[in-house]
């Protein structure tokens, strides 16, 4: 039986040695946990190598030896472009009888880009789960398909085996990284042990920084999981690693009204207290209040919500289909249910203005969002916005690694780089007001009422006011 290594290549954030700190190094890969259970399901022994686990690329090219896989699977997004050609550089110099399998979402958009390296026999294009052990049977009998594009074959959700999460936790632990967890949380009101989940694939809307890019990947429209198929796995969880909180990782749970609805009504039910978090829209929000107070109910605790931008004409370039007064009745109605919002927001679009950012500013400080996640506008492979970024001559990217959506570089011209520090630095400070607000939302989460905060305080105060005021304040 052959033996299978996959390779999770995400070290263009924080580098090596990075597991455990913050998002980039606390994420495991869905993609390739899926993909190792269906692996696993027709009998092939499959491990990982996570570089975020690893000290360099010597330990990189060690641990490679010591494994000899007969064949090598690694997912790539744009922005490990490089991390994945240096791996693939390693692997041909050190076991050069390999077969070397590329998959995930920058070879199904730009397959030609990857397929022209030598370095590279087979890419999956789109989702793996039946293309890839397939491949591994021809493989293992002595076959080799001809093709080096092999086209995915959209498989079942509720027929595929849960996502292999002790992948990642095996490896960790191997190196030394003992999480209490498969996953790390990232923000206070989810504390740990803590996990991601996904229970539906692809988009059905149409914002030009991301299609037809995704359609590429999981094929038009949303193809979803049952609800019986998600408590299942939420069992799972709860069991195997004794999860607190859990988040939606869809891109936009929400959009299925239907879903949502049975899934809540069925949440408590099968007696499921765990608080959890998911993405959202704000246009779902402010047409589907009933939802927003049902999901909170059943135990929601954050949106994150792609507002993207304070300008109503910047809004439809985009064509995100909500508008600025939407984007601010959503955050007022995620607070009227105690629900955290986690602002997603970009500075720096195609022909953006100042006078424009500065309305995606005046926004967030009417909003005063709970967590603040800006980007400078990156325009990715296979985007309608990409091509309109080439078709004007604006990129500034030189480099894949410049693929990373964090606001540190300007990545299109157009935009002066110190307004662009000043506008990064204004949208994330709180006015006086707004961090007062914030402070007290978070003591009313703590402590649970105006009354017990106040107690609290009034304690507070009597522990520093001097025996003889105190006293004399009694006798009043």
């Amino acid at each position: 039986m052959i033996k299978t290594t996959l390779i999770y290549p995400g070290i263009a954030g924080k580098g090596f040695n990075c597991v455990g700190k913050g998002m980039d190094g606390g994420w495991i890969s869905h993609g390739l946990c899926s993909i190792a259970a269906a692996t696993k399901a027709q009998g092939f022994p499959v491990d990982l190598i996570d570089l975020r686990a690893m000290r360099d690329w010597g330990h990189v090219r060690a641990e490679l030896i010591a494994r000899a896989p007969d064949v090598i699977g690694i997912t790539m997004m744009s922005v490990d472009y490089n991390p994945v050609m240096d791996c693939l550089r390693i692997i041909r110099e050190v076991l050069p009888q390999a077969i070397t399998v590329v998959g995930g979402p920058h070879p199904a958009i730009m397959p030609d880009d990857v397929l022209r390296h030598s370095e590279i026999d087979y890419a999956v294009i789109g989702e793996g789960e039946i293309t890839f052990p397939n491949l591994l049977k021809e493989i293992n009998e002595g076959r080799r398909p001809a093709k080096r594009q092999l086209l995915s074959i959209h498989p079942n959700l509720d027929a595929l085996p849960f996502a292999d999460r002790d992948l990642f936790l095996d490896e960790w632990r191997k190196f030394g990284y003992d999480l209490e967890s498969p996953e790390v949380p990232f923000i206070e009101e989810l504390p740990g042990p803590f996990a991601t989940i996904i229970a539906g694939r692809g988009c059905r809307y149409n914002c030009n920084y991301c299609v037809p890019a995704e359609r590429y990947i999981f094929g038009k429209g949303v193809h979803r999981r049952s609800v019986d198929s998600v408590l299942q796995e939420l069992h799972y969880l709860r069991r195997r690693f004794h999860i607190r909180t859990f988040m939606f990782h869809d891109d936009c749970l929400t959009e299925d009204r239907r879903w949502v609805t049975e899934f809540c009504q069925r949440y408590r039910a099968e007696g499921f207290d765990m608080e959890f978090c998911c993405q959202s829209r704000a246009d779902v929000i402010v047409h589907n209040q009933d939802m927003v107070a049902l999901m909170a109910e059943a135990g929601l605790r954050a949106y994150f919500i792609g507002f993207e931008s304070g300008s109503d004409r910047v809004l439809r370039f985009i064509r995100k289909g909500t508008t600025r007064a939407r984007n601010l009745e959503a955050a007022k109605i995620c607070r009227r249910h105690g629900i955290v919002v986690w602002a997603n927001y970009m500075l720096g679009l195609p022909t953006e203005t100042e006078t424009e950012i500065k309305e995606t500013i005046s926004m967030l400080k009417e909003m005063d969002p709970d967590y603040y996640s800006p980007a400078f506008f990156t325009p990715h492979p296979g985007t309608d916005l990409y091509d309109y970024v080439l078709d004007n001559d604006l990129s500034l990217i030189e480099n894949y690694d410049q693929y990373k959506r964090n606001p540190t570089e300007a990545k299109i011209k157009g935009h002066d780089p110190k307004f662009m520090e000043w506008a990064l630095a204004e949208s994330q400070r709180r006015t006086f007001k707004n961090a007062a607000r914030r402070k007290l939302r978070k003591l009313w989460a703590r402590y649970g009422s105006p009354k017990k905060i106040a107690t609290k305080v009034r304690n507070r105060v009597r522990r520093h006011i001097p025996a003889p005021v105190a006293a004399a304040m009694r006798l009043r």
